[in-house]
């Protein structure tokens, strides 16, 4: 399972896309949205996601 944005709420700040231990998030048209394929919701390398520890809007960055 891999994380996603939810754009309507996403502010364009680029905290979680140079968090991102994966590379899988990018800027994509208006917002950044998370590669389904190279997310590994952080597991191996920190206890949580770092998109969602850093995202400054409470659940923006959740389970796809």
């Amino acid at each position: 399972m891999a994380f996603k944005i939810i754009a309507s709420q996403c502010t364009q700040c680029g905290a979680c896309e140079f968090e991102c231990p994966s590379g899988a998030i990018k800027f994509k048209g208006e917002s950044y949205v998370i590669e389904p394929q190279k997310c590994t919701e952080c597991e191996g390398v920190f206890d949580a996601q770092q998109c969602a520890s850093v995202c400054p809007v409470p659940n923006t960055c959740v389970p796809a």
